[in-house]
This record gives structure tokens, C-alpha cells and sequence, in this order.
């Protein structure tokens, strides 16, 4: 089947702070408890595509010895499954209490791939800043134009809106990038220890789900909610055509969950998915039954190499001339790593 590679890209520039880095300092008592800053149902709604890298040299490492990150990334990006989403409307609320201490808002929400790339000093886009006292402070980024529903000054808690997930500064998919500082020293949430520093994870072998490691920042609930996952299911479904990408990740074909009907008697009809996290070696299935429970198509193949983001799509054929048989047709994607089924999922879809 085709396939198309990329590497999701996105990048955290904090906004101008007047707090000096210790690199000596150690991680204090007192630090805020953080709660998830979006609500979504993250692993169905939303996913966590990168993690702080923990790799302080050239190369990149995710805190769970995965490859969902980027060398240098030092915040942690919740992504939407594609731009309907996003329109639809995301909230990004305050992990934890505090008060708003910078805004900006005001840049268009458009991938760097159609713009060319954010202006210099404003890579973050659209942006939210929370002082959380004691030198800390929490910064949500690329976020949506027009929707930021704070300012400077106001008091929030854990939990109240700051604004929407969005597609402003240097980015090119619809997500949050956290991020979380203590006296101008970036941290990694999940372990809290301070960002390009120390040595890298020891990882003798791939890692699959993770728990939460000690030293987190994350609450209890959030730890629960956040359990490491190295491949997720951004999308998949049918097509009234041979499937494309940027519809795919736009939502013209539904796909994050049970997808749109589609017209019985179009004249071809595609199978597509979208991964995210595929690791060298995975055998991903894609498989479509019709209304009878027939298989119509089946296609496997291998990831050659860690991948942020995968998308493949094909045409399914038709055995016999006239319409597709009317009624729900199941779209399957199955993806092993080695002996272990690391995920499996169904979309259906109606043809009328």
C-alpha cells in the first residue's frame, strides 16, 4: 500500500521571562501538582505526540527510552487527531493554580508547511504564561487565534479554560505544547528533572507502555491518565477517493471515530489510516469487511524505521460491476510489535 513518512514538528519558545537559570539548583519542595491541561480523552480524542527530550546530546529520547520527541524538544505536545477538531474547539485549562503573568494572542492558526515558518522570537504562537509562585511557571503554546479567554492578572485554578488547542507559531498539527519552568530552569513533567541535562536514559531495549516514573509532576489522576503509550490511532476509514493525506488530516473523511456515509454508488472507494508512533519493526494490518462480514481488502507491511507519524491508504477493488452493497463496512488496523498486539481498532463506516 502507499505509504507516507513524516516527523511532526513543533517547537516551544517560552515567552520572555525575567527568571535566571540555576543549573546547580535541585528540584525544591513546594513544586504545583499538575493536572492534564487539556480536556480531551487522551488515547481517543487527543494523544501525547512528543515528549521532552531526554537525550541532553545530538541524539533524542523520549523519559520511557521511546523516539516520541525530537532532539532538544523541551515541552510535551498534546495533539487533536486532524483540523476539524481543532475548529470544533479544544479547551486548554491551567494544570495547576496560579496567576496569568503573559498572553499573546492574535497569529493565524496555519501549518508552517503552507507559511514557511513563524517569525523570529515568536515560535510559540499564541501563548499563555501561569506563575504559579516561587519561581514557577507553566507556558501553553500554538494556541488557537481569538480564543484565549484570560488575562494578565487573573487568578485561575487547576482546570479553568485559558483557551483553545490551536495551529499558531512554528508548528504543522493542531496541538498544546506544555511546558513547565521552575526559577528560568525548563523541566520534564513526567520526571522532574531539568531538560539538556545529566545523562541520557540507559534503554538496552524498546520500550512499549510505560508507566509514570517517581519524581513526576503529574497528580495521581494525571498519572493514571497519562501511562505512556508508544503507538496510538490517529485516524482511519473510507474514502470517496484514492485517499489523501491532507484531507485525511484536515477531517474531510471523518475517521476518529466511526466515520461519515458515504454514496453506495461511488466510484471508488479507498481504505486509509493514520499512525502515530510507529517503531522499526511494527507489522501494521489494514483490513476492510463489508456488510456481510466478507473480507474485501487486506494489506501488511513493516515500519523500517521510528516514525512520529504514519500515514498509508489504498483502493479497495470491487468483485462485481454496479453499486457497493449497501450497509456498515469495518475498517480494521492492527499493529504488532514483535509477539504483542499493540493496538487494535475498528472505524465503521456506512455506504448508502
Amino acid at each position: 500500500m502507499p505509504v507516507r513518512y513524516h516527523w511532526g514538528l513543533a517547537t516551544l519558545a517560552f515567552l520572555p521571562s525575567t527568571a535566571f537559570a540555576d543549573p546547580a539548583a535541585t528540584l525544591p519542595v513546594g513544586a504545583p501538582v499538575l493536572e492534564v491541561p487539556v480536556r480531551c480523552r487522551i488515547g481517543a480524542d487527543c494523544f501525547v505526540q512528543n515528549y521532552v527530550d531526554a537525550d541532553p546530546g545530538p541524539g533524542m529520547r523520549d523519559f520511557a527510552c521511546g523516539r516520541l520527541t525530537y532532539d532538544g524538544h523541551k515541552g510535551t505536545d498534546f495533539r487533536l487527531t486532524d483540523l476539524e477538531a481543532m475548529r470544533r474547539g479544544v479547551a486548554v485549562v491551567a494544570a495547576a493554580a496560579g496567576t496569568v503573568a503573559r498572553v499573546r494572542d492574535g497569529m493565524e492558526d496555519v501549518s508552517i508547511r503552507q507559511s514557511g515558518g513563524a517569525p523570529a522570537g515568536r515560535e510559540a504562537g499564541n501563548a499563555v504564561v501561569v506563575d504559579h509562585g516561587n519561581g514557577w511557571e507553566t507556558q501553553y503554546s500554538h494556541l488557537k487565534r481569538g480564543s484565549i479567554a484570560v488575562s494578565l492578572g487573573d487568578r485561575v485554578e487547576a482546570g479553568t479554560p485559558l483557551a483553545q488547542v490551536g495551529l499558531s507559531g512554528r508548528t504543522e498539527f493542531p496541538h498544546v505544547d506544555f511546558g513547565i519552568r521552575h526559577d528560568g530552569r525548563t523541566l520534564d513533567p513526567y520526571t522532574g528533572k531539568e531538560t539538556g541535562t545529566g545523562e541520557a536514559p540507559a534503554c538496552p531495549t524498546d520500550q512499549g507502555a510505560a508507566p509514570v516514573p517517581p519524581g513526576t509532576l503529574w497528580s495521581a489522576e494525571a498519572r493514571r491518565t497519562l501511562a505512556y503509550r508508544p503507538s496510538a490511532l490517529l485516524g482511519a476509514g473510507l474514502a470517496p477517493e484514492a485517499p489523501r493525506a491532507e484531507v485525511a488530516r484536515d477531517g474531510g473523511y471523518g475517521g476518529s471515530h466511526d466515520g461519515r456515509s458515504l454514496p453506495a454508488d461511488t466510484p471508488v472507494l479507498g481504505v486509509w489510516a493514520e499512525l502515530m508512533g510507529g517503531r522499526q519493526g511494527d507489522r501494521v494490518t489494514l483490513e476492510v469487511s463489508g456488510p456481510d462480514g466478507r473480507r474485501l481488502f487486506r494489506n501488511e507491511g513493516a515500519v523500517p524505521r521510528p516514525l512520529a507519524v504514519l500515514f498509508f491508504g489504498s483502493e479497495v477493488k470491487k468483485s462485481a460491476s454496479g453499486p457497493w452493497t449497501s450497509g456498515a463496512y469495518r475498517v480494521t488496523v492492527t499493529v504488532r510489535h514483535g509477539d504483542e498486539t499493540m493496538l487494535r481498532e475498528e472505524r465503521r463506516v456506512e455506504l448508502r
